[in-house]
C-alpha cells in the first residue's frame, strides 16, 4: 500500500481455516474489515442472527486471532470487535494436502465464492443507479486460456501485483471498488470431451 500504509496480513493454517470455514464467520470478518469496529448485537442484526449467536462466532474467530476485542470502545455491557488483520492469505495447494484442512478449505472457498456472487449481484441490481462513467468502468467478464500450472501461477501473481499498484489510502472522491479474480483449471467431460 502506498502512502506508508501497510496491510496487516494473516496466513491461514489448518486451525484458522477450520475456524473460518463457516458462512457467518466469513461474513462477520468481512464486515469488520470493510466497515470497521462493531458489536455482536449490530453484526447479529445485520446478518439476521441474535446477538448471542453472533457473539459466539466472534469468540471462535478471536480464539485463532482473526478478530479481537476493541478495548478502546464499549463497556461491561457492550463488547466491540475489530478485525485483527486486513487481508487473509493462504496457499490452497498446501492446505489441500493437509487432511485436517482439506474439507474446511472447500467449505471456506465455497463461502467466499458465494460472497463474491452476492457482491456482483448487488452491483447488477443497482447498476442503473451509478453514473455512466462508473457503468463503463465496471467489468464482469471471463476468458478461457490454455495454460500450464506455472503460467497460471504467474498470471495470478501479476494480477495481484497490478491490484497492489492501485492500493492506496482512500481519497475524498474515491468509491470503494470490489475486485474478484478467479482462475482455476477445467477438466473435459470424460464421455464427450466437452469442457465441464
Amino acid at each position: 500500500m502506498s502512502d506508508g500504509e501497510d496491510l496487516r496480513r494473516v496466513t491461514l493454517d489448518a486451525k484458522r481455516l477450520r475456524a473460518l470455514a463457516h458462512p457467518l464467520r466469513v461474513r462477520l470478518l468481512s464486515a469488520l474489515r470493510l466497515d470497521g469496529p462493531a458489536t455482536a448485537t449490530g453484526l447479529g442484526r445485520r446478518f439476521g442472527q441474535n446477538s448471542a449467536n453472533a457473539s459466539w462466532h466472534l469468540r471462535q474467530l478471536a480464539e485463532v486471532g482473526l478478530v479481537a476485542e476493541d478495548r478502546r470502545r464499549g463497556n461491561r455491557r457492550e463488547r466491540w470487535w475489530i478485525a485483527a488483520q486486513d487481508r487473509t492469505e493462504f496457499d490452497p495447494g498446501d492446505l489441500s494436502e493437509d487432511p485436517d484442512a482439506s474439507d474446511s478449505l472447500v467449505t471456506y472457498l465455497s463461502v467466499v465464492n458465494g460472497v463474491h456472487h452476492e457482491q456482483s449481484s448487488t452491483y447488477l441490481a443497482t447498476m442503473q443507479d451509478w453514473s455512466r462513467e462508473w457503468r463503463s468502468a465496471a467489468e464482469l467478464t471471463d476468458d478461457r486460456l490454455p495454460l500450464t500450472a506455472q503460467e497460471a501461477s504467474e498470471l495470478n501473481r501479476r494480477i495481484q501485483s497490478v491490484v497492489e499498484e492501485f492500493r492506496r489510502a482512500p481519497q475524498a472522491e474515491d468509491v470503494e471498488v470490489f475486485t474478484h479474480w478467479h482462475a482455476f483449471p477445467v477438466r473435459e467431460h470424460p464421455d464427450t470431451g466437452d469442457q465441464l
